[in-house]
């Protein structure tokens, strides 16, 4: 019996190591200092919670912001081609957005096209959003779509999931 335990032993060692050498095999490409994970372009920060009069037009800050370096199309980004910034809250949730205020974005200029001028957010910004909730605890999954870019190119849209405790009193 002592000898099976120690065979089990020795083979999960084993596999042990060749998971963790495979492992370090796949990530030598990698440089050093260098994560493989990219941080979000846009973060939610807060609220997390909020308490409403049920059945009236209640108005809610959203906080998010945006990773140094990157900058994300406003909601009014100035070229039609470009994916604006947007708020939505999905039905069934028990909330309904009512209506949803921008701010003004900052006038941004490519370094390639000096004569096209973007409207663009950075750094942290606010969204007033305008919701009708139901008597009752309703957790919100909202969402906030984007496009983020650098001084010289465009990431792919991105939707990102806002969640609210949202209680309707």
């Amino acid at each position: 019996m002592l000898r099976m335990k120690t065979r089990i032993g020795v083979v999960a060692a084993l596999a042990l190591g060749t998971c963790l050498l495979a492992r370090g095999q796949a990530l030598s490409g990698i440089r050093p200092g260098r994560s493989i994970a990219q941080p979000a372009a846009v973060e939610y920060l807060y609220p997390e919670q909020v308490t409403v009069a049920a059945g009236k037009t209640s108005e809610v800050t959203l906080h998010f912001r945006i990773a140094q370096g990157l900058h994300i199309n406003s909601h009014q980004p100035g070229e039609k081609e470009l994916i604006p910034t947007t708020f939505s809250i999905p039905e069934g949730f028990g909330v309904r957005l009512d209506a949803a205020s921008y701010p003004e974005g900052t006038e941004f200029t490519l370094p390639l096209d000096p004569e096209t001028k973007l409207s663009v957010y950075t750094g942290e910004f606010t969204i007033q959003a305008k919701i009708v909730a139901t008597q009752g605890n309703h957790l919100v999954e909202a969402k906030l779509r984007f496009q983020a870019c650098d001084k010289d190119a465009c990431m792919p849209p991105k939707t990102i999931t806002v969640p609210i405790d949202v209680i309707g009193k």
